[in-house]
């Protein structure tokens, strides 16, 4: 296609020449082009993820030590795992760790952002919100490491700072080992990890609450609502794809924690704090046994791909029912 375009030129005499000068129209670049941007992308997934996986479904019809030529054996490891006591209550354990990171700080977190939004926001101004999201965000900027190193102090049994904090009230008789004994080290990790886990879904939910309408409230408030009428009947139907996001980010989390693990209990005592991927990490590097542990870690990672397809497909279906109930 060629657009037409008619310019006055000065002639040898200094009158004015019409002619015409053709310009070529750039034509439209065709949809395949971006698969180019997309294209490094895509190999680094498949390099880093797909490939790896691959490799690792392998190996877990296998028994290995690591060294030596892997000897097939089909599905001896999947027959095993399913027999397997440990593997099954490190699987529970993570099923707590699915409550202390994802149901906990989902609840904790809208009512925090929502009292930040609505209430701090309007009568303190909302660089004072902005500041206390700021500091329940701190949590997920520091390493896993440092945190877990701070708390192993903050819980240590002898001159552990919660210890000497109840001692210093009179309360002494509640000090415990909070990371020795085999009853109360999952409920340590589990507050441990609420405290981590807590500013992320705080995060989404406050920028979630700028995109609703301030009328509704305003509507609500005019028909006489206090502010639990509010939040349940106006802010939790206009945020919900936020919450449908951390629920389901959250709890992938949750089941392929292992840092927090490592550090505080490294799964015990006896046990009591293991977890399916830590589990993994210790079939692997301590028992040497590479192919019972890339069994496990497939396991796990079936689980998350497919408790992530269906938290998708719920989400996409809730989506699709709002919008046609609001055509």
């Amino acid at each position: 296609m060629t657009v037409t375009v008619e310019r006055g030129e000065r002639g040898e005499r200094g009158g004015r020449v019409t002619g015409k000068h053709q310009y070529a129209k750039n034509p439209r670049r065709p949809r395949d082009s971006y698969t180019l941007f997309l294209l490094p992308g895509m190999l680094a997934f498949f390099a880093v993820i797909i490939v790896p996986f691959l490799m690792n479904t392998g190996v877990s019809f296998t028994e290995w030590q690591g060294v030596g030529s892997p000897e097939w054996t089909g599905l001896a490891n999947y027959r095993e795992l399913m027999d397997d006591s440990e593997f099954w209550a490190s699987f529970r354990h993570s099923l707590f760790m699915v409550v202390a990171m994802a149901a906990v700080p989902t609840v904790l977190g809208l009512v925090l952002a929502a009292a930040l939004f609505d209430f701090v926001g309007k009568h303190f101004g909302t660089k004072t919100a902005a500041v206390l999201r700021a500091c329940f965000y701190l949590p997920q900027v520091l390493p896993i490491a440092v945190a877990g190193i701070v708390w192993s102090w903050i819980l240590a049994p002898e001159n552990g700072s919660l210890n000497e904090l109840l001692k210093a009230i009179g309360l002494g008789s509640l000090q415990q080992d909070w990371l020795g004994d085999p009853d109360l080290a999952l409920y340590s990790v589990m507050g441990v990890m609420v405290w981590v886990q807590l500013g992320f879904p705080l995060v989404i939910f406050m920028a979630g609450l700028q995109r609703v309408d301030p009328q509704l409230y305003e509507a609500a408030e005019l028909d006489g609502a206090g502010w639990w009428r509010r939040f349940w009947h106006v802010t939790l139907p206009q945020i919900r794809p936020e919450i449908y996001v951390v629920l389901l980010w959250c709890t992938i989390a949750a089941l392929k924690v292992f840092g927090a693990v490592y550090v505080l209990t490294k799964g015990g005592p006896g046990g009591a704090t293991n977890v399916p991927s830590y589990f993994s990490f210790t079939t692997f590097f301590e028992k040497t046994q590479v192919g019972y542990g890339a069994a496990i870690s497939t396991v796990l990672t079936v689980i998350i791909l497919v408790l992530a397809l269906v938290g998708l497909k719920l989400q996409t279906r809730a989506e699709d029912a709002e919008e046609g109930l609001r055509a």
